[in-house]
């Protein structure tokens, strides 16, 4: 049965699928999504990632966590939700992740390499790490410190990402053009930070 969740976000929810969907082919279950708001990405990580999968959703506002939670009861999913109050751009303690989602959270963050590095700091190895970002090097009021395709290939890699690329792109009435980036965790690299996480 759809949901007035689903059908109110229906149009939002199928650009952010295809997206989203390309960067997830083969990807282990265990996800976090950072940034999340109110949840149609973290909807759609459950629904384009293997069963059973365990999403952790990191948002410093708890109005959209609570959001969230109601929505995604809504949508009956048949999956495990971890919902985290906590800054993104503060050090997490979370298991070692099979993905990493940063979905329209990047371009409110102005110094982002330590971001990037740190969020690779919880991945597993061959983990990844994706970006869903405006396609724009110029901010606005809505879109402060948004970050280009190229700003991305550079960033990923200064962060040491490995195998950087562009996986995605859909047209957006806002700023233009959105895009899919995505990156990995090399092999020989250290682990996540731990198998316990901060609320």
């Amino acid at each position: 049965m759809t949901t007035s969740w689903l059908k109110q976000n229906a149009r939002r929810i199928d650009k952010a699928r295809a997206l989203l969907r390309p960067a997830l082919n083969g990807a282990g279950p265990v996800w976090a999504d950072l940034g999340c708001g109110e949840g149609v990405f973290t909807y759609l990580l459950h629904e384009l990632l293997p069963s059973p999968s365990t999403v952790y959703a990191v948002d410093k506002d708890r109005r959209a966590l609570q959001a969230l939670a109601r929505n995604l009861a809504e949508a009956a999913l048949k999956a495990e939700l971890q919902p985290i109050h906590a800054d993104f751009t503060r050090p997490l303690s979370l298991p070692p992740l099979d993905g990493l989602l940063l979905a329209n959270a990047l371009h409110f963050v102005k110094d982002k390499k330590p971001v990037l590095t740190q969020a690779l700091s919880y991945l597993k190895p061959g983990g990844r790490l994706v970006v869903v970002e405006y396609n724009a090097s110029r901010g606005n009021w809505a879109v402060p410190y948004p970050v280009d395709e190229g700003g991305f290939i550079a960033l990923a890699a200064a962060a040491g990402l490995q195998g950087a690329q562009i996986v995605a792109r859909a047209p957006s009435t806002f700023l233009g053009e959105m895009y899919t980036g995505r990156g990995s965790r090399g092999a020989g690299e250290q682990g996540g930070r731990g198998d316990k996480v901060t609320r």
